[in-house]
């Protein structure tokens, strides 16, 4: 049960920095390229926050449900 309560966490990867070199002569050269993984990045970052926000929502629900649950055990042990 742990692993599945784990798996949908893990499907929430960060994406990479993009690179940037050092040479200004190469930012120049390959600047179209580095530009779309500037804006690939800033989507894949976007996708990232919202896999973590939906994993939030779902984490805090299964909270409730299991302190209800914990409530009803207590509730059956008559504490």
């Amino acid at each position: 049960m742990l692993l599945g309560a784990w798996s949908s966490a893990e499907a929430c990867v960060p994406p990479q920095r993009p690179y940037v070199p050092a040479d200004r002569d190469a930012v120049r050269s390959y600047a179209p390229i580095l530009k779309g993984d500037f804006e690939g990045y800033f989507a894949d970052i976007q996708r990232y926050f919202r896999c973590l926000d939906e994993e939030r929502a779902r984490a805090f629900e299964e909270a409730r449900e299991v302190s209800q649950d914990y409530g009803r055990f207590l509730e059956a042990l008559g504490e």
